[in-house]
């Protein structure tokens, strides 16, 4: 009989054939893996036109901040396109903004939005993370007094005078009237210098819900890592209009400034719709050459108060504050119509500690249970098939033996 040693040789090539061959894929691994997001920018903003954001020499740059596998704000919040109520009109044209969001400021709720949480740039909206930590730990009449460092900042600038004594509410009003980069960096050093005030500020931003948000800079200056999204900044202009100093300062249309060894000046709000826009309660701009042009307010018409973010928007072929008009009007327009929320603007308020945890341990904990949901893995398949294989021919080979000694040839 000749066919044991013609079943041992095909057992053999068997085994060889698949130990040599590839790797193949887990199916579970598969199976589990999301679909590659077809949101250009969900992790990271459009790439810089510049080197504004290249780390210091020997520094790496920041890792994109984790994306959430549940968006805030509800499902629809993870749409990249426009996102409207069922039977909504269309969105007024023109609108050059990449992303924007119209919110009810007493409710929460999202009226309409567009890409709600991609990821830009913010500019000088980052100084209302500022102005919220200043407000936290800062009293309206305590005395800063800046440095040359902070007086000689990169413009957008009021004219703070190095050595200069000024009231922290008098540097709140220069702060988010005039976006002024001097005293942004005159209230970082206030609060512990730039680096605390940094941490402070992002600190802030996770404990309010704030996820696609990293403050790089204090003024807004664009600087390795910065990011947010028309729905964080939605979040933290809401917060922040439910202070009453900050609600104040960005809703001054005109104060004189102290001048230092100077007489005091008038310093004007650069918000364009004041004096424009009916029941118009204050707002942000900001401007850099990365984050292109940004803008935040907020109008109350009979009895109702929204608000507007626009993130990367450009100023043809009509200014962005008008822009930001024509969406007011059409938040105004499909409040008047009831139609359904798309979506809600929540304050999460998370105890520091919680927030303060590294979220690089979430992402390694959510990266763990998309890979692991086969145990055995595609080693352990193959492993567990040959052994299988083997035994099931040493079963025939000895069944074979047995019938070769009942029946000889």
């Amino acid at each position: 009989m000749r066919h044991a040693p013609a079943l041992r040789f095909l057992l053999v090539t068997l085994l060889t054939a698949l130990l040599a061959a590839p790797a193949l894929p887990a199916a579970a691994q598969e199976l589990t893996e999301p679909p590659a997001s077809e949101c250009a920018n969900r992790q990271l903003p459009p790439p810089p036109v510049d080197t504004s954001e290249e780390p210091p020499p020997g520094q790496a740059s920041p890792s994109p901040l984790p994306v959430p596998q549940t968006p805030a704000g509800g499902e629809r919040m993870a749409d990249c396109g426009t996102v409207l109520p069922a039977g909504a009109p269309a969105p007024p044209e023109p609108t050059t903004a990449h992303a924007w969001l119209i919110q009810d400021l007493d409710t929460g709720e999202v009226l309409a939005a567009k890409d709600p949480h991609g990821r830009f740039r913010p500019a000088s909206l980052i100084k209302t993370l500022l102005a919220l930590v200043v407000l936290d730990e800062l009293s309206p009449d305590e005395v800063v007094v800046p440095t040359e460092e902070d007086a000689n900042q990169e413009c957008t600038c009021v004219g703070i005078v190095a050595g200069g004594r000024y009231r922290v509410d008098q540097l709140l009003h220069g702060l988010l009237m005039r976006s002024g980069n001097d005293i942004a960096h005159a209230l970082a050093t206030a609060v512990g210098g730039v680096p605390v005030a940094l941490r402070k500020m992002n600190d802030l931003a996770a404990r309010l819900g704030a996820a696609d948000t990293r403050a790089a800079s204090p003024s807004g200056l664009d600087g390795p890592g910065m990011m947010t999204s028309a729905y964080d900044m939605s979040l933290v202009f809401s917060h922040a209009m439910d202070q009453p100093r900050y609600a104040e300062a960005v809703g001054t249309r005109k104060m004189r400034f102290p001048g230092g060894d100077e007489p005091d000046f008038p310093i004007y709000n650069d918000n364009k719709l004041f004096g424009t826009y009916p029941g118009f309660l204050g707002g942000k701009t900001g401007f850099t050459d990365d984050a292109r042009h940004t803008y935040a307010g907020a109008a109350e018409r009979d009895g109702t108060r929204l608000a507007v973010v626009l993130l990367r928007g450009e100023q043809r072929p009509i200014r962005l504050s008008e822009q930001a008009a024509r969406l007011l009007d059409y938040g105004f327009s499909l409040a008047a119509l009831d139609t359904a929320a798309v979506g809600r603007i929540a304050v999460e308020q998370q105890p520091q500690e919680e927030a303060g945890t590294d979220s690089t341990e979430d992402s390694t904990e959510v990266a763990a249970t998309t890979t692991t949901d086969d145990p055995f893995g595609t080693t352990g398949w193959i492993v567990t098939l040959v052994v299988t294989l083997i035994v099931i021919g040493g079963f025939v080979v000895g069944h074979r033996r047995g019938l070769l000694g009942q029946h000889p040839s």
